[in-house]
């Protein structure tokens, strides 16, 4: 993969920083970007085999690039970001937005199983049928970008970060389906004493034995913000809202107990003490992915808490001794936890 940036809280190099001007100042339509002839062709080819050998041979979904992951109502189109068709376009997705969906063929085929369940529940118009209802709810239940996660209940299975079953009817089912698909993965042993979520996948089987041989009802293939009308320029794409948000008093002082002061005398004296700001930068990428996946809590959110929390921290003028680094990191961790999961039960990181 190539890297424009480097390692996070690292200066960029004079021709990365060039690269890095130039792709932001592109159109995103004539970036000319195409599923063919990229890595990602294999991986829909591999997905398609995967699909005959679970006995879906009628209904074909069409591939495309977008914006971002997603299915259009009513088609059979799967939309696939943009920002995985080339190497490039990847490491600057992960250096402005800070998380990535689908990177790399394990993840790429995990997204892929999730959109195809929205493919199969608007081709057959299973959300009209009393049982899908009396399963996983409404679809005219509010599709709401906030929601609020119970992290590990009983009722959902678990495959995208994020509790994402949680959300809405439709992702419940798209995420129960998408356990269904994945090859080798005994749902059965691993829900067994979950009965709830058992049922919907149990539901998912008899649903799918069923429909292996009838035509979709619906075949639109309808794209919504196709790669090559998208004539935003990258850089206003990745324009980020202003951060409105408040944040919890009171952090200067969490921060003071994981860190040291460096303009104390070190009573070690001979241990290498490193700023505080670098190790929270550079804890970034895992936390921010590794917090959305356990809390639900949005990565947009953590970075912008990270972001914060270095600030603080270079401003404070704080630093970590070398020796305690995975001690020091064990802190930083729990901390950002323990907001993101006050943020996730109350809306607000304060009490």
């Amino acid at each position: 993969m190539i890297v424009l940036y480097g390692s996070p809280g690292r200066p960029m190099s004079s021709e990365t920083h060039f690269e890095a001007k130039r792709l932001l100042g592109t159109s995103i339509r004539d970036l000319g970007l195409t599923i063919e002839g990229t890595d990602l062709e294999p991986l829909v080819n591999a997905f398609e085999q995967e699909l005959q050998r679970a006995g879906i041979e009628r209904l074909k979904p069409r591939f495309y690039l977008s914006d971002e992951w997603g299915v259009p109502f009513e088609t059979i189109s799967i939309g696939i970001p943009f920002y995985l068709a080339r190497a490039d376009l990847t490491a600057l997705h992960a250096e402005r937005a800070g998380h990535l969906e689908g990177a790399g063929p394990v993840d790429f085929l995990r997204y892929l199983r999730h959109e195809m369940g929205h493919v199969v529940n608007y081709a057959y118009r299973l959300y009209e049928q009393p049982d899908w209802v009396a399963q996983f709810g409404a679809m005219t239940q509010p599709y709401l970008e906030e929601y609020h996660p119970e992290p590990f209940s009983r009722r959902f299975v678990r495959h995208l970060p994020g509790w994402y079953a949680q959300k809405h009817p439709d992702e419940d089912w798209a995420e129960t389906f998408a356990v269904w698909l994945t090859p080798g993965h005994d749902w059965r042993a691993d829900y067994a004493a979950f009965p709830v979520a058992l049922a919907k996948l149990q539901f998912c089987q008899i649903t799918m034995d069923a429909l292996r041989s009838l035509d979709p009802v619906v075949v639109a293939t309808e794209r919504d913000d196709d790669v090559s009308q998208l004539e935003d320029l990258l850089a206003a794409h990745y324009d980020e809202e202003p951060d409105v948000e408040p944040l919890p008093p009171g952090l200067d002082g969490a921060l003071r107990s994981i860190f040291e002061d460096a303009s104390l005398d070190d009573a070690a004296g001979s241990t290498v003490r490193l700023p505080a700001h670098g190790l929270i930068l550079l804890m970034e990428a895992d936390l921010v992915a590794n917090v959305f996946r356990w809390t639900g809590h949005f990565p947009d959110r953590t970075r912008r808490l990270l972001k914060h929390l270095a600030e603080r921290a270079q401003a404070l003028n704080l630093v970590y001794l070398v020796e305690h680094e995975i001690a020091t990191t064990i802190a930083i961790t729990t901390l950002v936890t323990a907001l993101a999961m006050n943020h996730v039960h109350r809306g607000t990181y304060s009490s």
